[in-house]
Formats: C-alpha cells, sequence, structure tokens
C-alpha cells in the first residue's frame, strides 16, 4: 500500500573537519536531504511503494535530489521545481560525539502550495507522513500542510507525524511550534518525537511527566527516541522501552528518519483498520525492526548512503 511524504527536499553540505564548527570548518561534502526526503527514501530502501511531494528549485540541486528519488525507487511525479527560487541548502557540522549543527538557507521546498498537494491522486494512498517543522513556518507550505492534514482526515487515511524540531527554525518564537505541533499530535495516528521534542511540546523538563502528558492528550501510538537508551513506547495508556541496538556511531544524520521510514513501511502492508488492531506486542516487534533501521543508519557518514545499505531483511 502506498505512502505519501510531503515536506522539505534540500541539499546537506556536511563540513567533514569533524569536530569543528561551521566557522571553524573549511571543508564540505554535498548530500541530498531533508526529513521527509530521508524518510521516503528510507522506505524505498526497505522494499515500500512511497511518492514523495515536495518543491526543489529549476537547479542542478534540485535536479540531483530528483535524480536520487528515482534511484532509491521513489516516486517524483509530484517533485516539483520552482524556476524563481534556489534549492534549499542545510550547512552541517558533526561534532566529535556524532550530533550535529545545523544552519538553513531556505529556498524552494517553503513554496509548496494547497492547490499543488490537492492535484495529488490520494486514492491509493494508506498513509501519509507529514515530516519536519520547516511546514510550520510562515509561508505556502505552512498551508499545504494544513489542507493535506484536514483531507487525510476526511477520506480516512492515517497519518504519521515527526515534528523534526530544529531551534534555528524558531528562535524568537518556539509557542508557534509547539501549538502546531499540537494540532498534528491530536489529529494523527502515528507519531514519533525525541526525548527533548516530548519535553519541548509538553513543556516539562521531565521525561516521564512528557510521556504522561502524551497518553493523556493523544489517541496516537507514538515512539518517543531515546537514542542508545532505546525508544519509548505509548500505546492505550501504556509505556514500554524498547532497547536500541550497540554500535559505535559514525554519523547520527538520518537515524530518526530511518526508523519512521521503517515503521511506515511496516504499517503499510495493513490497512487503517487492521493497524487499529495491532496489539502491544505487535507494536514493539516494530519499533524493534525501527531501532535496528536507525542503528544501521548511524554506521554510515550521510543519510542517502546509509539508506542504500538498508532493506527488510535486517527485520525478524
Amino acid at each position: 500500500m502506498k505512502i505519501l511524504c510531503i515536506g522539505e527536499a534540500l541539499i546537506d553540505m556536511i563540513c567533514t573537519d569533524k569536530g569543528k564548527s561551521l566557522s571553524a570548518g573549511n571543508h564540505f561534502l554535498k548530500k541530498p536531504g531533508g526529513a521527509p526526503t530521508n524518510v521516503a527514501a528510507a522506505i524505498a530502501a526497505l522494499g515500500g511503494t512511497v511518492d514523495l511531494a515536495a518543491k526543489v528549485g529549476n537547479d542542478p540541486f534540485g535536479k540531483q535530489l530528483i535524480d536520487v528519488m528515482n534511484g532509491f525507487g521513489v516516486g517524483t511525479d509530484f517533485m516539483l521545481t520552482d524556476k524563481q527560487y534556489f534549492t534549499t541548502f542545510a550547512f552541517v557540522s558533526l561534532m566529535e560525539n556524532g550530533e550535529r549543527d545545523f544552519v538553513f538557507n531556505r529556498g524552494a521546498d517553503g513554496y509548496l502550495t494547497k492547490e499543488e498537494v490537492d492535484a495529488i491522486d490520494l486514492n491509493e494512498v494508506t498513509i501519509i507522513h507529514f515530516g519536519s517543522a520547516t511546514g510550520f513556518l510562515p509561508g505556502p507550505l505552512q498551508e499545504a500542510y494544513l489542507h493535506l492534514l484536514h483531507k487525510a482526515i476526511r477520506l480516512n487515511i492515517s497519518v504519521s507525524f515527526d515534528p523534526n524540531y530544529r531551534h534555528l527554525l524558531f528562535p524568537n518564537n518556539t509557542q508557534t511550534f509547539i501549538d502546531q505541533s499540537w494540532n498534528f499530535l491530536q489529529h494523527c495516528n502515528f507519531f514519533k518525537v525525541s526525548d527533548e521534542e516530548a519535553m519541548l511540546i509538553t513543556q516539562t523538563n521531565h521525561l516521564e511527566k512528557a510521556t504522561e502528558i502524551l497518553l493523556q492528550k493523544t489517541t496516537a501510538v507514538f515512539a518517543i527516541t531515546l537514542g542508545k537508551e532505546g525508544t519509548l513506547l505509548g500505546i492505550n495508556g501504556e509505556q514500554h522501552i524498547i532497547e536500541s541496538i550497540p554500535i559505535t556511531p559514525i554519523d547520527t544524520t538520518g537515524a530518526g528518519d530511518a526508523f519512521v521510514g521503517a515503521m511506515l513501511y511496516q504499517l503499510s502492508h495493513r490497512s487503517k483498520a487492521q493497524i487499529n488492531e495491532l496489539n502491544p506486542s505487535d507494536w514493539r516487534r516494530f519499533i524493534a525492526n525501527a531501532n535496528k533501521a536507525g542503528a544501521r543508519t548511524c554506521e554510515y557518514l550521510g543519510a542517502m548512503e546509509a539508506f542504500a545499505h538498508l532493506n527488510n531483511q535486517i527485520f525478524n
């Protein structure tokens, strides 16, 4: 069954001077990226059927993004090119522990319109994934996000959400990110957040309290990723910890997206009614598999290169 991912498609410029800040680094490696783009590639690498709705510039970098998605087997009919705006760039600095620093130079990805997403045929789509906080910035993409969310609800299509919070996107107005996140959290069927995002959105300093709030205020099944500590599953008022896979990380870029892609790939084999009937044991198995996908991704430099090593044989 088909999955539709919507959001940013961009070029990551990765500083290869490991451990240095962006201002101190001198060497950069160009890699295709963007959270929903990564998720779509991961789904396709695992063998799933997925389309990506995104906008890129009418430039060599936009062409590269479309070519890479085609190479993975992602449907690109809704990857549109914009002649007015350049492809979005994200400059990324990798620190010694594998964590990242971001500076965004935003362009075409923010100009996908609600009219353009409204033209997408959703008859074969069973899950729509909203995968980036860039969709919460003012502009056409924000309107397209909301329009597609309401349409998915109306058509009884399962909704997946990953906020992908970046402080640089909301330096002076975190509240708008929180408010918009709640709108999606309360209307989706599955969501993934990091432990930091869970505490930010619930405005608490304790993960346990954040989990309680999410269990009380949402009806979705959710996953809170905890890094090397594993993943917290929230379902039916209960929480479960699923252990992670021990690794030595090279680059954590795309690990969360691989996790989401693996979850959606597994869910895509079921109808919405069947997803609603899954029990905690099913969800724990899915998350254990998704943990493997996320861990595998951390062993390579760059998300797309990592996804090329993904396949569904990593699953139980």
